[in-house]
């Protein structure tokens, strides 16, 4: 069911030495554009089974004596408080968390740079709150026609408007909260500020996806349009790298639009530009350290099915446009998949037909076991109860919590919590276990198998809590939910 298909160790190995070796081309400062997640990469880890999620950040690590990270925000994810889809927080929030994340691991965060700036006031309460925590704040400005009238661009009412970024360390990674903060354009504009002081400075971008050497129609570059459907991202042959090499190389259209820019800024102070494409820009080996081509293209594949799932229930909850529906259909039939190639999908909608309830399915090594919505439990509670005594060899019929534990539960709830649902979800389901587990062996061996549910499948016949959700998602299960709701009710809780 999980079979590897990428080799991690490799992996690191390469991009530091990748990155090193791109150091030393630029008179030893480098602009380096992080893309993707740092810390939770979970895209990387479904479609390149052996990916660990937290690869980059450990990356990283190995370059902290001459690396310093400098994060971008986009005024207007301030102003609208947008947030991250997979964890709720809002970009501003992200920042924070991500400058915590990388003090923790010894890495050293010089500034902030809060980019489209244009007298948000939000943006400027957010940079008086960052410079109280004693953090450098920059702020960068829209420019007028980017990215086509470059010489503009380059001139004192482009780049030039910009703040200077003053960094110490000869790597300097530009990263960001989330896709659309203008990571690129902090790069170019920093190479134009350093180069009129006189430092040769160079850019290089790492982006895991679209994997370059990898086809365009393969299905973990198709993966990587699925993901991001809402940003209209579109894999591209590299146009510039065919015509100069006669290759074939996969980027992406908003790599290929502000290519021209770079070349200009490289020619403007070098007299000629060390990158003839898109894609020499990367330094992403992502692509050599795949081992098992089709365990991946597998991987890749139930990916897409999944973002389908997860596009269906944003457009029913009003999170996107249809027309994203619409572009992910395109994508399956390209990739020449449908829902059922996801057996566990069927499982959950025959259980939920047979029951007349709401109902879960999860895809175990050994099949597949379903649980249903009831007076006690959750369906997302009972089909993880169902699984975890599947794995530990428990008959269905024995009781693994008390109803002394239950019903306590339950009433509180009920009496001084205010809620309607009394019945008891998966977060709730596995904090009673651990209660019983203190008096009964039984219950520890059962809590033992919860590790063996990583990389397994689910799916429910409705949109899930969010409370259900989370714990599937921090046992790395992989979710996909029909787009129903539970109730007819307009505002659904939990």
């Amino acid at each position: 069911m999980y079979t590897i298909g990428f080799d991690n160790k490799k992996y690191l190995k390469m991009q530091s030495e990748n990155i090193n070796e791109r150091i030393k081309k630029f008179d030893e400062k480098l602009y380096l554009e992080f893309g993707g997640k740092l810390f939770d990469d979970f895209h990387a880890s479904r479609v390149l089974p052996g990916f660990e999620m937290d690869s980059k950040v450990r990356l990283l690590t190995t370059l902290k004596e001459k690396a310093e990270i400098v994060l971008v925000i986009n005024s207007s994810d301030i102003e609208n408080n947008k947030t991250r889809g997979d964890s709720g927080i809002t970009y501003d929030s992200e920042v924070l968390r991500l400058i915590d994340g990388f003090r923790e691991r010894g890495l050293y965060v010089g500034s902030v740079v809060i980019t489209q700036y244009s007298g948000q006031t939000s943006a400027d309460i957010f940079k008086e709150y960052l410079e109280d925590l004693k953090i450098n704040v920059y702020r960068h400005y829209p420019i007028p026609e980017y990215p086509t009238n470059i010489p503009y661009i380059l001139g004192p009412n482009g780049f030039g408007k910009n703040d200077y970024i003053a960094t110490k360390r000869p790597l300097v990674i530009i990263t960001a909260p989330g896709p659309g903060g203008g990571k690129m354009a902090t790069c170019l504009s920093q190479v134009y500020h350093e180069n009129l002081r006189g430092i040769k400075a160079g850019y290089a971008k790492f982006e895991t996806f679209p994997i370059w050497n990898l086809p365009l129609n393969h299905p973990v570059n198709i993966a990587y349009e699925a993901a991001t459907v809402d940003l209209n991202d579109i894999n591209m042959i590299d146009p510039f790298h065919l015509e100069t090499y006669g290759k074939t190389a996969v980027s992406y259209n908003r790599d290929i639009e502000v290519f021209p820019i770079l070349n200009e800024v490289f020619k403007k102070f070098w007299g000629d530009t060390p990158y003839k494409s898109p894609t020499d820009m990367g330094v992403n080996m992502a692509g050599n350290c795949i081992i098992d081509d089709d365990a991946c293209a597998f991987a890749a594949k139930q990916e897409i099915i999944r973002r389908y799932y997860r596009t269906q229930c944003n457009v029913k909850m009003g999170k996107f446009e249809k027309s994203s529906l619409l572009k992910l259909e395109l994508l399956m039939n390209h990739a020449k998949i449908s829902a059922m190639d996801r057996p566990v999908i069927k499982y959950a909608l025959d259980k939920s037909t047979s029951t007349n309830s709401p109902s879960v399915a999860i895809e175990l090594p050994s099949g597949i076991v379903t649980g249903k919505t009831s007076s006690l439990l959750s369906a997302s509670a009972a089909a993880i109860l169902n699984a975890l005594k599947t794995l530990a060899g428990i008959a269905d019929k024995v009781h693994l919590i008390s109803p002394f534990v239950i019903e306590p539960i339950q009433k509180l709830k009920q009496d001084y919590l205010r809620d309607i649902n009394t019945h008891i979800y998966a977060d709730e389901v596995l904090i009673a276990l651990s209660i019983c587990a203190a008096t009964n062996p039984i219950v520890t061996l059962v809590l033992e198998q919860l590790p063996k549910l990583k990389n397994c499948e689910v799916h429910s016949s409705v949109i899930l809590s969010q409370d259900d959700a989370n714990v599937f998602k921090n046992l790395g299960m992989n979710v996909t939910c029909e787009p129903k709701f539970q109730s007819d009710n307009l505002y659904h809780k939990r």
